[in-house]
């Protein structure tokens, strides 16, 4: 990418925050992993620049901290923004946990609320070992060593392993992607198994066990 070609692209990112604000989004949270743009500006396996965007650390973070400004720019204070970011490439001479710390912290000064900790997906020699929460240490020293709001991802299926990284302090926030596709109701049965009240919509209220004391019982019996 040209220097116009980056400017070009930051502007495109600006344009695209005023676009989900004027929809109504909440929240945006910037893709800065798993092989896109930003983790290649990130990490020295794919960056081979020798300009002010390539070489050290600093100079990789540069890109993924003015597409950060440039957002903020234009989003409304009230409104916040994260960034999922890739914490290790999974190979050597690549994108370390130390350097996710570092970037966690310049944006943190820069006012970004929150970084949500996954990794890999840039290069195929990754050597990944799955495993359930298998990336929660990464959002832990995240968490830890920066002060910023961490969320994190991978393998989280349970309902009592998800409690128990939250109420550890292991990270702040909880994200599930096949989880949730594979039982769409997942907070909801979390919230039932592990004792909690939540919100259900309306119409939705005639699925709640406690209305069925014929198939839960004891479910009924506490709720009365």
């Amino acid at each position: 990418m040209s220097k116009d070609d980056i400017k070009r692209c930051l502007g495109d990112f600006a344009a695209a925050a005023k676009r989900v604000d004027r929809i109504g989004y909440d929240v945006i949270e910037l893709h800065g992993a798993h092989g896109y743009l930003t983790h290649q500006f990130l990490s020295p396996l794919s960056n081979k620049r020798t300009d002010e965007y390539g070489g050290s650390t600093e100079n990789r973070m540069r890109f993924a901290i003015e597409m950060y400004e440039a957002v903020r720019s234009v989003w409304p204070e009230q409104k916040p923004i994260g960034m999922r970011v890739s914490a290790t490439d999974w190979v050597d001479g690549g994108w370390t946990p130390q350097e996710t710390v570092l970037l966690a912290k310049e944006l943190k000064k820069r006012g970004m609320d929150y970084m949500d900790v996954s990794s890999g997906g840039l290069d195929p020699r990754q050597k990944i070992p799955l495993a359930p929460g298998y990336q929660v240490p990464f959002a832990e020293k995240v968490r830890r060593e920066s002060g910023i709001t961490t969320m994190t991802v991978g393998l989280i299926a349970g309902y009592g392993q998800a409690e128990d990284i939250v109420a550890s302090g292991k990270s702040d926030l909880i994200c599930l992607a096949r989880g949730a596709m594979w039982n769409p109701r997942w907070a909801w049965h979390a919230a039932e198994e592990l004792g909690a009240e939540t919100a259900y919509a309306p119409k939705m209220m005639a699925c709640h066990p406690k209305l069925r004391p014929q198939l839960f019982p004891k479910r009924a019996h506490a709720a009365g």
